[in-house]
């Protein structure tokens, strides 16, 4: 799959220095003890568990800015099956390079291979309805290119990367501001002073709010821990008027219910905070 518009190579490459510098700093003195400097060798990536794999772009772009010359052979995408005993890849060079950058490789694939599984395992539960499953902002720190990038691969939509790129009004914006209506039109004036291109998404809390929400004119709302029964009023109070979106505290035995109401999606912090690590290694080839 194409690599996200978030993860450039700006980005990468700064989080792979930091990643490396935290690991390595004045050197890896276990491998420069005891490996020669010009020792070729290989290894490979082998999968010990089932999952979706992800992360093999980021492998090798982590591979190839420590040391160029590293090679990779790659035999399984990112976004595919990949089963028990599959090798993923085989990476060929520098013995030290390789030792090197194994533990952050196998760090980022690992994370990665366990959200793309959970959101292909997640959105597969969706086939045949409209509605789409997003992830939140609810991510590590230093880490969220990965994981948001995770849930893509894994099938699942990004919702907005950060802080930057959306407006969102939650509960404490709206209390601040004493209303939603009053919450709105600051956004809006805001938009319009900045010149941005902005949407504005807010949070409401219960029906009355729905329809402020729609009386305001936003460009999505998002139902905050409502039953179905209250999301299923909602969307028939919304009508089209512009999105919605059901939020807090999803899970996947909800995921069919909840889309029967017609929501346009759904979100889940669960995806990138609450997936577990898929059991992958890097294997020297003898």
């Amino acid at each position: 799959m194409k690599r996200p518009n978030y993860a450039t190579d700006k980005v990468l490459k700064q989080f792979i220095k930091n990643a490396l510098e935290e690991d390595i700093q004045d050197g890896d003195h276990s491998t420069l003890a005891t490996i020669p400097k010009d020792l070729q060798q290989s290894a490979k990536l082998l999968v010990k568990e089932n999952c979706i794999l992800a992360g093999v772009e980021l492998a090798e772009i982590i591979f190839k800015t420590f040391d160029k010359n590293l090679k990779i052979e790659n035999y399984i995408k990112d976004g595919e099956l990949a089963k028990v005993g599959d090798i993923a890849f085989i990476v060929t060079g520098s013995a030290r390079s390789i030792l090197s950058t194994e533990r952050l490789v196998l760090n980022c694939m690992q994370r990665m291979s366990g959200i793309a599984t959970l959101a292909q395992d997640w959105d597969s539960r969706l086939v045949g309805s409209k509605t789409k499953l997003l992830d939140t902002r609810k991510t590590t720190p230093n880490f969220r290119v990965c994981e948001k990038w995770a849930v893509a691969i894994g099938g699942g939509t990004n919702h907005r990367y950060g802080l930057y790129d959306m407006i969102m009004l939650k509960d404490n914006h709206i209390d601040y501001n004493g209303s939603i209506t009053n919450a709105v039109k600051m956004a809006k004036d805001y938009v319009k002073k900045s010149k941005k291109k902005l949407k504005i998404e807010v949070e409401t809390r219960n029906l009355d709010e729905v329809q402020e929400a729609i009386n305001a004119k936003v460009d999505r709302i998002m139902l905050d821990n409502m039953d179905v029964i209250t999301m299923k009023k909602a969307v028939k109070l919304i009508n089209g008027v512009c999105e919605s979106e059901a939020s807090g505290g999803i899970t996947r035995e909800q995921l069919k219910e909840i889309a029967s109401t017609g929501v346009t999606y759904i979100s889940a912090g669960a995806l990138t905070h609450s997936a577990a690590n898929i059991d992958l290694s890097l294997k020297a080839i003898k």
